[in-house]
This record gives structure tokens, sequence and C-alpha cells, in this order.
């Protein structure tokens, strides 16, 4: 999950930069706008914390506007030390997803920055099926070959998780974020053992193997022959 820390305060920047990292985000720092703006140049970010007031020629908002005028999708959360109920709607309207007021403790930040993950996708009714697997999010009741897989709630949602960004590597920090929040260290071994929880009820016996270790980064489940998100699938 990258992060990009736009903000002109020293301080703030390498403590929001040290406390992110610890908690697996992937972090960048800018101290201006046109920084900013070169940084978003090159590997897309997944979120951007972007500081109102910031020196040079474009402020805050101008950022925030350019971002959408570009077509750049990343959540925002706007910092700033302005709380009146203008301010707060002049961000917004700007293309900030939220809005947080200086001084914040990193708790609330960081429950802001889950809450705009949990945003990102909205997910589409109904079965979601990937060649011989069918998995009901609703019922939690998931089929693979006509055979059905008893899930716990939590390895529920880490699979449904896996399951619709299927194909595309989901980071550790990614996982932690929208299953566990901030409940456990990512240091810790949690993830892995769910995972292997999901292997051996999924991928057991002969069958082929979809969950995959992507090492340093995350984990994804590999499409199955016949998946209609797949070129060539129905």
């Amino acid at each position: 999950m990258r992060v990009l820390v736009v903000e002109d305060e020293q301080k703030i920047s390498q403590f929001l930069k040290k406390g992110l990292s610890e908690k697996g985000y992937t972090v960048e720092t800018a101290s201006d706008g046109d920084t900013a703006m070169a940084r978003l140049e090159g590997v897309p970010f997944d979120l951007i914390i972007l500081d109102l007031l910031l020196p040079g020629s474009r402020d805050g908002l101008e950022i925030c506007r350019e971002i959408r005028a570009r077509g750049l999708k990343p959540k925002i959360l706007m910092l700033t030390a302005r709380d009146t109920v203008e301010n707060k709607i002049e961000g917004l309207d700007a293309g900030a997803d939220d809005y947080l007021v200086k001084p914040f403790s990193f708790r609330e930040l960081l429950a802001r920055l889950r809450a705009l993950l949990r945003r990102t996708e909205v997910a589409e009714p109904g079965p979601i099926v990937s060649g011989e697997l069918n998995y009901d999010p609703e019922s939690r009741e998931l089929l693979r070959e006509g055979e059905t897989v008893r899930l716990t709630a939590r390895e529920a949602a880490l699979f449904e998780l896996l399951l619709r960004r299927r194909g595309q590597v989901v980071s550790r920090s990614e996982i932690q974020a929208r299953i566990w929040e901030d409940s456990f260290d990512l240091s810790t071994n949690i993830i892995d053992v769910y995972i292997n929880a999901l292997r051996k009820k999924i991928d057991s016996g002969d069958r082929e193997k979809l969950i995959q270790t992507v090492r340093g980064v995350g984990y994804r489940i590999r499409p199955l022959p016949g998946d209609p998100s797949e070129p060539g699938g129905e």
C-alpha cells in the first residue's frame, strides 16, 4: 500500500513516515506541490496525505484539483489547521476524500486511512465465479468443483479480498488494514497462519494451487481457466 505524504513541516512529515512505515505502508514524502506532482508521475499511490498550506505557488487545494484533473484516483486525506465548515467544504469540493484538522492523533489518522481504503472498491453483488470456484459473499458459501469448503468469518473475509482482486497482488499492509485493521502487529505471522489455513481448505490434494505468495510483497489468487474476468473468458 503506497502512501505519499505531502507536508512541509519536517517533524510532522518524518513522524508520519516512521509511523506508517511501521504499520507496513510504503511511504514517500514531498515538501511542496511541485515535488508532489513529480512523485505522482511515477508509480501510482493508493493514498495521499496532503497538507493544505504548502510553500511555493501551489497550495494543497490546487494540488488536489490538479490530481483530479489528471484523472488520478488515489484517496486523498487533507490536513489543515483550519477547522471552519467553509474550509472543509472547500477541501472536499477540490477533490479530497476526507479532512483531518491539526493537531491530530496518529490513531485517528490510521482510522481515517482504513475507512478510505474500505471505500476504495464497491463490491459487486451476487456470487463470484472463477472457473470451478463459486463463492457467495452473503452466505460465505464456497464451492470448488462442486464440493463445499467451509470457512470461518475471518478466513472468508481474507479469501473474498483476494478473490475480488484475483490476478493482482494484495500487499500484507492492505490485508492488515482491511481485515484486521489496527488490531495486530504486522511483524507477527498471523496473516501467514490464515493463508496456510485457506490453502489447506482450498488447495488441498491434487487440485491446482490457487493461492500464491509473492515474496516480500503479499499474496494473490490465480484466476482459473474459464474465469469471466480473464481474456477469452465468458
